[in-house]
């Protein structure tokens, strides 16, 4: 359950937004409410050495633009995930450099511990130039929506409402990258078969 479902409407997202249209210092709450999530979405995009970066950019965004917040969608999340999503898409050429040292890094630390740890790190790391590339070779839109589903845990809707457009484009695109990374991956290791969830 969300935030802005749990407690009283004084306490849901709009209403929050709503009170920090008279008193700015309210949207902090905004904040404390999403911020690592949104941190730990970033970190994943873009990496450690600017998700900071974006984040802040993304909460100065949506500050400024708090006045246009549709206060009929109680929940934030979707339109904080799609202010990070544009954010991203900024600093779209500094992750695709990301993915393409990804795509060249084989070297993974293993450590001491069972088999089958052992096992499973070694495949990751294995996993993790071919995974890569296929991130890169994805259309930015069609990643954008995986990502947000994959590593922001949005449902479909979410997706649609982050970045404004139809659940069914969410739906096409999601299977449109789905298939492109299921196929790089398979020509990595042919046992993966084709129906697997990513």
């Amino acid at each position: 359950m969300t935030r802005a479902a749990a407690g009283t409407d004084a306490d849901t997202d709009a209403a929050v937004i709503r009170a920090s249209l008279a008193d700015p210092d309210r949207f902090a709450l905004i904040y404390d409410r999403y911020a690592a999530r949104l941190y730990r979405y970033a970190y994943q995009r873009v990496g450690p050495g600017i998700a900071d970066d974006v984040v802040a950019e993304a909460f100065l965004a949506a500050f400024r633009g708090r006045a246009s917040y549709d206060l009929d969608r109680q929940d934030a999340r979707p339109w904080l995930f799609g202010i990070l999503t544009r954010e991203v898409a900024a600093h779209q050429r500094r992750e695709q450099a990301r993915y393409r040292a990804l795509a060249r890094s084989t070297h993974e630390t293993v450590q001491d511990g069972p088999a089958d740890q052992v096992a499973a790190r070694v495949a990751a790391g294995a996993a993790r130039g071919p995974l890569a590339d296929a991130l890169a070779g994805l259309a930015p839109r069609d990643r954008d929506v995986l990502l947000l589903v994959a590593w922001g845990q949005l449902s479909y809707d979410e997706v649609a409402d982050a970045l404004d457009i139809p659940p069914g484009t969410v739906a096409s695109r999601l299977n449109r990258a789905r298939r492109k990374v299921r196929k790089v991956l398979s020509e990595f290791d042919p046992t993966m078969g084709g129906d697997d969830e990513i």
